[in-house]
């Protein structure tokens, strides 16, 4: 049996995931409240374990896991610079980027989770990682109300 639809399901969550990595690391560094701030930089770390998580699963399947973000999600990040620049940073607009991006990850693990071709092994690791993603995405959302 291959691995392969195993493997290249879970590497694509895993850039996924490293987008939201550099994504929640971008807006910890440029919110101006404190508590955005931190509960950026710990969301970042959150989904850095879930990225090793998904990496060691790879392994498991014998390959080699991705490890980076990916160019589609380098290039968002760019956006949200360049009208941050245009706009200037505000908590408003990154809470605003934050939740769309983790409405993004979110559906990417939901479609992962009702993939009926993945072995039990894949399933199982990706409902554990999607424990951490959906904590922090009803995290992110929970704040899009506060600011409005």
């Amino acid at each position: 049996m291959s691995n392969k639809h195993d493997i290249s399901v879970l590497n694509a969550l895993i850039t996924t995931t490293c987008d939201s990595v550099k994504g929640f690391e971008d807006a910890a560094e440029d919110a101006e409240n404190t508590r955005y701030s931190a509960m950026f930089a710990a969301l970042a770390r959150s989904r850095t374990d879930v990225a090793a998580l998904l990496q060691a699963e790879v392994r498991t399947l014998g390959a080699e896991p991705e490890n980076s973000a990916s160019f589609l999600g380098t290039a968002h990040r760019g956006f949200i610079d360049l009208k941050q620049a245009l706009t200037g940073k505000n908590d408003t607009a990154i809470v605003a980027e934050v939740a769309r991006g983790e409405d993004h990850i979110h559906a990417r693990f939901e479609e992962a989770l009702r993939d009926s071709g993945l072995l039990s092994a894949t399933l199982a690791a990706i409902n554990q990682a999607f424990k951490a993603v959906k904590a922090g995405h009803n995290q992110a959302s929970a704040l899009k109300p506060s600011l409005a």
